[in-house]
C-alpha cells in the first residue's frame, strides 16, 4: 500500500541515510531551505517571510498526524489559535517575555490534544475527523465569550519583548531570526520523530492498524502521543505568529483555518517532509500578493487545488519526488 506521498516500499530503491536520518536528496533539500531561509529576509519582506514560516510550522504539525499516523483533523485551528491566545495573554498580561509566552502556547496546545485526542482516536476515519471538527467548534465558541480572549476584538498589542530578557525584539529583522530558528527546530524535532523507531510504528498503523496491533503495539497509546505531540506543535506555531503580529484573534481558531492547513498539506504533499513548508508558501504567497482580488482570492485557491488533486495527486513535493525517484 503506497504512502499518502505516493511512496511504497517497491517504488524506489533503498536510499542510505547519510547524515542525522537525511537521504542525501533530503540534505541537499534542507540546506537549501536553510540557505533561502538565510538569505530573503534581504530580500523579501521579513514579515511575510515570518508569516511563512508561522504557518510552515503549523502544516508540519498537521502532517505529522494525517502524513504519518493517517488521522485526518478537521480541528488543528484549535490548537494553533488557543496557542495564539495564551501565548498572548501571557505575554500581554502576565508580563512573560517571548520565548515562555510561546512554550506557553505549545504547552496550551499539547494539553488540548490530550484532552481532545484521548476521545477522538477512539473513532476511526469520517468520525475521527468529524470529532475533532465538533471539539475546534467548541473551542471557538469558548473564545468568543471567554473575557481574556477579548472577543471579536481579539488580544491587541501583544509585546514582542525581550529574548530571554536580553535582545530587543522590536526590529522585525531581529524577530524574523527568533521565527527561523523555532521552525527550523520543529522541523528538526518532526523529521526526528518521524525517522525513529517511533515514527516507525506510526507509519506501520498508517499502512495497516491490525496488523500492528497484532504484533503487540498498542496503537491507540502511539495514535495519542502523536496527536499531543501535533497539537503541541501547532501550538508554538500559532504562539509564534501571535508574538510576532503582537495580536490574536478568533481567525486563528476559526474552522477556516483547519480548512487552509488541510489544503496547505495535500498541495504541498502528504506525508513528506518538506511538502507542508512548499504549500504553506504557495498558500500565503497567493493570500499575500493576490490580496487585490479580494474574496477571489479563495476561488483562487479554490481553482489551484482542484488542479493540484487533479496534476499532482501526490501534492507538489511528493510529484517532484516521484519523477526524480528519491524520497523529499
Amino acid at each position: 500500500m503506497a504512502a499518502p506521498g505516493g511512496f511504497s516500499g517497491t517504488d524506489f530503491k533503498q536510499e542510505e541515510d547519510v547524515f542525522l536520518g537525511f537521504t542525501k536528496a533530503q540534505l541537499l533539500a534542507f540546506l537549501a531551505m536553510v540557505a533561502f531561509i538565510a538569505i530573503s529576509p534581504f530580500f523579501l519582506y521579513p514579515v511575510f517571510l515570518m508569516k511563512l514560516l508561522c504557518f510552515a510550522l503549523f502544516a508540519c504539525a498537521f502532517n505529522l498526524l494525517i502524513g504519518y499516523v493517517g488521522l485526518l483533523s478537521f480541528g488543528h485551528a484549535a490548537y494553533f489559535g488557543m496557542g495564539g491566545y495564551l501565548a498572548g495573554h501571557a505575554a500581554k498580561v502576565w508580563g512573560f517575555t517571548p520565548e515562555i509566552a510561546i512554550l506557553i502556547g505549545g504547552a496550551t496546545g499539547a494539553a488540548l490534544g490530550l484532552v481532545i485526542g484521548w476521545i477522538a482516536i477512539r473513532r476511526q476515519g469520517i468520525y475521527f475527523a468529524m470529532i475533532t471538527l465538533a471539539f475546534a467548534q467548541m473551542v471557538y465558541f469558548f473564545c468568543v465569550q471567554a473575557p481574556f480572549t477579548g472577543g471579536e476584538d481579539g488580544i491587541q498589542s501583544i509585546p514582542r519583548g525581550k529574548l530571554l530578557g536580553v535582545v530587543d525584539l522590536t526590529a522585525d529583522l531581529t524577530m524574523y531570526w527568533l521565527t527561523a530558528g523555532i521552525f527550523l527546530a520543529g522541523f528538526l524535532l518532526i523529521h526526528r520523530i518521524v525517522h525513529s523507531p517511533f515514527g516507525m510504528v506510526l507509519k506501520s498503523i498508517r499502512e495497516n492498524e491490525p496488523r500492528a496491533t497484532s504484533l503487540g503495539y498498542r496503537t491507540d497509546d502511539y495514535k495519542l502521543m502523536a496527536f499531543v505531540l501535533s497539537a503541541a506543535l501547532a501550538g508554538v506555531a500559532g504562539g509564534l505568529k501571535s508574538i510576532v503580529f503582537g495580536i490574536a484573534t478568533l481567525t486563528d481558531v476559526f474552522w477556516t483555518m483547519s480548512g487552509e492547513v488541510v489544503l496547505m498539506s495535500l498541495v504541498g504533499g502528504l506525508g513528506t517532509i518538506f511538502g507542508p513548508v512548499v504549500g504553506a508558501a504557495v498558500i500565503i504567497t497567493m493570500q499575500n500578493y493576490l490580496a487585490e482580488f479580494g474574496a477571489w482570492v479563495t476561488v483562487i485557491q479554490g481553482v489551484i487545488f482542484v488542479l493540484c488533486v487533479l496534476a499532482f495527486r501526490r501534492g507538489v513535493v511528493g510529484e517532484i519526488g516521484n519523477w526524480l525517484r528519491v524520497r523529499l
